[in-house]
């Protein structure tokens, strides 16, 4: 994995190949004062598409952050560390309620993390339109 930033949607194999290992990461959103709001999350990465997706409930802080910002986005962060390895991944979040989109977040999670996430009425997805991908290891 190089040390200077990476293509989000084509980035090196050493890149990829860690985005595909299962790690707890974070997702940074920012308040309505500026303020920065970093909590663990799980990710999945597709660069095809040049999105990463989080699961999460509809009635999150994550969620009311992103809803917030309006049409214009949210920008936003995810990151994943594994000792001197890590990887972040930038760009303009969008909550996403549609059943497709959660569904194929769903799946997605599942094939990442070995888990198919409990049911949930009330997941959405927030889906990030990728900018910058950074990382070291």
């Amino acid at each position: 994995m190089a040390t200077h930033p990476q293509d989000p949607g084509a980035p090196d194999a050493p890149y990829l190949a860690f985005w595909r290992e299962k790690h707890l990461c974070t997702l940074t959103t920012l308040r309505p004062d500026g303020s920065p709001h970093v909590v663990p999350v799980g990710v999945t990465y597709d660069p095809g598409e040049r999105l990463a997706r989080v699961i999460t409930n509809g009635t999150s802080a994550k969620v009311r952050h992103v809803l917030a910002c309006g049409e214009e986005s949210a920008r936003v962060a995810v990151c994943q560390v594994d000792g001197r390895r890590w990887a972040t991944l930038e760009g303009r979040a969008f909550v996403r309620t549609d059943r497709p989109r959660v569904a194929e977040a769903e799946r997605r999670y599942a094939e990442r993390y070995g888990r198919t996430p409990a049911p949930n009425p009330s997941r959405v997805v927030i889906e990030i339109e990728l900018t910058r991908a950074l990382g070291h290891g």
